[in-house]
């Protein structure tokens, strides 16, 4: 963002180590153009850099194939309930939280107590992999079970 800052043309082209997804989502909003792993040939850094030089952008065929598989899931909406990786019951939960509502306002809303939200809420942790609301809220957005509104 501060080679960005000082030179809005400065073409960017990351070599990391990380193939991780948020990790190249971060660095292509941050305004690289190119996204290579170390592992990648001498060849392969020559031709994104040329690439970049010329105004195009470029990923590691991996990192590209990976994420055209990630989209392919987010824009495939899971069918069957034995596809889902939550609960219908528990995306409704989950979209709830989401827009802002409290523990309370989801009990109300989807006419259930408090204790079912926070029993949907745990299961929802555990199958996410994260600690609070706002994690898990994170992660739906991610994996586009839920959308910000």
């Amino acid at each position: 963002r501060r080679i960005r800052d000082q030179d809005p043309d400065a073409r960017i082209v990351m070599l990391t180590m990380h193939a991780d997804h948020s990790v190249l989502t971060d660095a292509i909003r941050a305004g690289a153009v190119g996204y290579l792993v170390k592992d990648c040939s001498v060849d392969e850094v020559a031709a994104t850099v040329r690439q970049a030089a010329t105004g195009e952008t470029a990923l590691s065929q991996d990192l590209a194939a990976s994420m055209l598989d990630e989209v392919h899931k987010i824009d495939t909406p899971a069918t069957k309930e034995e596809d889902r990786l939550i609960t219908k019951r528990e995306e409704e939960v989950l979209q709830l939280i989401a827009d802002g509502c409290s523990t309370p306002e989801v009990a109300g809303k989807l006419y259930i107590s408090q204790k079912t939200v926070k029993n949907h809420l745990a299961s929802i942790y555990e199958k996410l992999d994260a600690r609070d609301r706002t994690q898990a809220v994170l992660q739906a957005v991610r994996m586009g079970i839920v959308h910000l509104r």
